[in-house]
Order: C-alpha cells, then structure tokens, then sequence
C-alpha cells in the first residue's frame, strides 16, 4: 500500500511541476488535509461517544434484556453457539452497532465478538464457521440508519442529508443476504469435496 501511495503522490508532483500548476497542487493538498483532519475529529466525536453509550448500556446491564431480544435470532443464525455464552451478547452489540450505522464503533465490539467465538473454536489455527458467518454479516453491515454517513452529509451542506436512508438499507439487506447464500454455498460445495 505504501508503494501506491508512493507513486500516486510521485506522479502528482511530477505532473503538477510539468504542467506549471505547483500552486493549485500545493492548495488542493492543504484543503484536502485540512478536511481529512476535520472528518477524523468528527468522527473521532461520534465513535467515542457511541463507545460510552456501548459501555453504559452494558454496565448497567441493559445490554442483557436486548441480547435476550435478539438473542433467538442470534441463536438461529449461530446454532453451535450455547445459549448463555457471552458471544451472544458481543454478537448483539455488534449487529445493533452496524444497525444503527455507527461502523466504526462496531469494529472493536466486532472484535470482541470475534475473541468469544475463539473461545468456541475447536481447532485454534483456523477459523470455524460461526466465525465466518459473524465476518460475512458484519462486513455486510446491515443499517437501519447511518447516523454517521447522516452527519457527515448534513455537516457539508447536502440538502436532503437522509435521503440515503432507503437506499443504504436496501443495499446493506441485499448484501448479506448474498454474502449469507455464499457462504452457505460455499460450505455445501466443500463439504461436499471432501
């Protein structure tokens, strides 16, 4: 990756130097820095305070009743996972994360999620299948509402910043259906194989 950003920076500046425009290049860097810096505070801002929601819900054991909401969907996408392993509960937080749209809070209750299925997997040095289904449906992300992608749109100006509220469900549904279907494609093919 290093050595994309390498030449793509490399043949910028060479570019820029040939065609004399050194000081459009030098401006487009400092506002494209500057905004970087702007998106990663703001969304520092929202991760972290999702994170202390995460942590209150869970202290104060709320995060219990709603994994016992969810828990008989959660049992019946992950039939090998007992029904009081604390992997239910990091599934749950995981997947009311994802559909609340607050990704990047989802990642480390992902991996919390992840370090509890380890603990159901028989064979260490690979990965089981319930850890495979957990990656497919969390990378497909399903969300009800992307507050994130919401407050970045309404922060720079967009006039209908929740007009992607329909859309972003309807391709985040269709994507771990899919990716579900593979999945379990993939497992009768190779079982089949060997």
């Amino acid at each position: 990756m290093n050595t994309i950003w390498f030449i793509l920076t490399t043949t910028s500046i060479i570019f820029c130097i040939f065609t004399g425009k050194t000081e459009d290049f030098t401006k487009a860097l400092f506002d494209a820095t500057k905004s970087a810096v702007e998106v990663s505070l703001y969304l520092l801002g929202i991760i972290s305070l999702w994170l202390g929601i995460t942590k209150i819900i869970e202290d104060s054991g709320l995060i219990y009743h709603i994994s016992k909401t969810f828990q008989p969907i959660v049992c019946r996408l992950f039939k090998k996972i007992p029904k009081e392993h604390p992997s239910i509960t990091s599934i749950t937080l995981n997947f009311l994360a994802n559909l609340l749209g607050l990704g990047n809070a989802a990642t480390p209750l992902g991996i919390k999620a992840m370090q509890d299925l380890q603990t159901l997997n028989e064979d260490k040095e690979t990965v089981s299948f319930d850890m495979m289904l957990f990656i497919v449906i969390n990378t497909a992300s399903i969300q009800l509402i992307p507050f994130t992608v919401v407050g970045i749109l309404s922060q720079y100006g967009a006039k209908y910043p929740s007009s992607i509220v329909l859309p972003t469900i309807i391709a985040t549904v269709t994507s771990a259906v899919v990716a579900v279907i593979n999945l379990y494609v993939f497992k009768k093919f190779f079982n089949r194989k060997k």
